[in-house]
């Protein structure tokens, strides 16, 4: 009986799919959702999701030259479709993961008010944004000061962050009083953390679409297509909406 069992055992570990691992290029205002995510990716699917998080500008050109990631969750939609162009995806993998919100937050609480009044008549030194070239983050930051006619008033003031990480960093840390930073960095289970927040209405900036790609080290990589699919399944869309995110 013993030595039945023993085989049976045998036979199903054979037949089991073996855990895969996959590195995945992420936007930095993703880092806390795709951590969570990531965890529960190994727990559901037991393959192993490594993110690395960055820039989606700086992963572009590391991607590029090479840079071994099996996939790419990017913090707009044009950087991937760009890869896409450039034959450097697997096509047809290329889909919306999130949208994200941005928002003005200081770590104090009661100084930025609910409509971003503070950015008219608030007596600040600093406000940080994301490098507009590289972070859409930032670019959006930036219709946003156009569309309330203060982008030229209040550059002087601006401090840019490589990424939306360090953006937020600047502001936690003091060295701006307020900043945009991604809803995401300051929202769990659905509240805010801390200190007081404007969430900026998307109407005053283009939609920040996020899309996701296969790249192509990824293609028959088990753990890589598993994620793909987990991004569109009720677990991940459930932690996007607990991060402040919209579901496409």
């Amino acid at each position: 009986m013993l030595k039945y069992l023993s085989l049976l055992l045998g036979l199903s570990l054979a037949t089991a799919s073996p855990a895969e691992q996959v590195n995945v290029a992420v936007a930095s205002n993703f880092s806390a959702p795709m951590n969570a995510i990531a965890a529960e990716f190994a727990r559901d699917t037991g393959h192993q999701a490594r993110p690395s998080f960055g820039s989606s500008g700086k992963f572009y050109a590391q991607i590029r030259n090479g840079a071994p990631f099996q996939a790419f969750l990017s913090a707009d939609d044009e950087t991937p479709s760009r890869l896409e162009r450039e034959g450097l995806t697997v096509p047809g993998s290329r889909f919306t993961y999130a949208i994200g919100t941005l928002a003005l937050w200081s770590p104090q609480t009661g100084y930025v008010d609910a409509q971003g009044e503070v950015l008219r008549h608030g007596r600040f030194n600093k406000l940080a944004i994301a490098n507009p070239k590289l972070a859409p983050y930032g670019a959006a930051a930036v219709e946003v000061l156009d569309h309330m006619g203060l982008h030229n008033a209040l550059t002087a003031k601006l401090v840019r962050g490589e990424n939306i990480a360090q953006t937020w960093q600047f502001v936690s840390t003091g060295n701006a009083e307020l900043g945009f930073v991604a809803l995401s960095q300051i929202m769990k289970d659905g509240k805010i953390t801390a200190g007081s927040t404007w969430v900026v209405p998307s109407r005053l900036h283009s939609p920040i679409l996020q899309d996701t790609v296969l790249l192509p080290s990824g293609k028959g990589n088990p753990a890589a297509e598993a994620l793909m699919k987990y991004l569109k399944g009720d677990k991940a869309r459930a932690i996007l909406k607990s991060y402040g995110y919209e579901l496409p």
